[in-house]
């Protein structure tokens, strides 16, 4: 690969969340990612020991959702999410917010919400002992921006960078849209340069992921890695 192409890999979270992936795609897909240097694989909750046992040793970081796609399961079901993907192995962990929230402008609940889960994820990482020997758990929120206004999308922004999120994210992939250059420069605008903008939801191609980077994304989410890759 090219240095524009190994550089592009980085910064690709490889993504499979098919509710109906067999042990066997999961094998085959983190596989591919360790041979292609993807910055992780995505994957659900249930696929973790399998993948976890792939990536063992790679640079290729292990990465799952919660409370996904609808994140509206509320605290307990974020927090035990997060508690449980931590002590299976997760490097990196993908929270859905909870949209009614936002949209009722329930700023201060989701605040501290959102508080209460980076200090769960503290937590287990002090209290597992697979999460004890190495780097501390990424966390990203999805915002779901396509149902959120631009001044909400700021919002949200603003009580996950409170709350100490590492990364804003902009959509599951399973609503009505995905990301938008749009979205993602107004997430990037308002977290500045201290957290991670991660653009998801019907990135395809090379020219997707090339405008999502000038928009200010410095993760992508795509189940079209390789393709991507391969095209630049």
């Amino acid at each position: 690969m090219t240095t524009a192409q190994k550089k592009a890999a980085t910064m690709i979270d490889q993504t499979l969340l098919s509710p109906s992936a067999t042990e066997e795609e999961v094998r085959a897909f983190c596989i591919e990612a360790k041979k292609y240097g993807f910055a992780s694989v995505c994957l659900n909750p249930v696929h973790l020991k399998t993948a976890r046992s792939l990536l063992l040793g790679s640079k290729t970081k292990l990465c799952t959702v919660i409370d996904f796609p609808l994140g509206a399961g509320g605290t307990a079901a974020k927090t035990y999410g997060v508690s449980s993907a931590i002590a299976g192995g997760a490097d990196e962990v993908d929270v859905v917010m909870d949209l009614s929230l936002a949209k009722a402008h329930k700023w201060r609940q989701l605040r501290t919400q959102l508080t209460h889960i980076i200090k769960t994820v503290r937590r287990c990482e002090s209290n597992c002992a697979l999460a004890k020997e190495k780097p501390p758990v990424v966390t990203k929120l999805i915002l779901e921006t396509c149902l959120l206004t631009d001044e909400e999308i700021v919002q949200a922004c603003i009580e996950c960078k409170s709350a100490g999120f590492d990364f804003v994210k902009t959509s599951t992939g399973f609503s009505k849209k995905g990301a938008t250059a749009h979205a993602v420069s107004l997430m990037r605008k308002t977290v500045g340069s201290e957290m991670g903008v991660k653009a998801s939801g019907g990135i395809r191609t090379a020219e997707d992921f090339n405008e999502m980077v000038e928009a200010g994304a410095s993760r992508i989410g795509t189940s079209h890695g390789k393709e991507i890759v391969d095209a630049l």
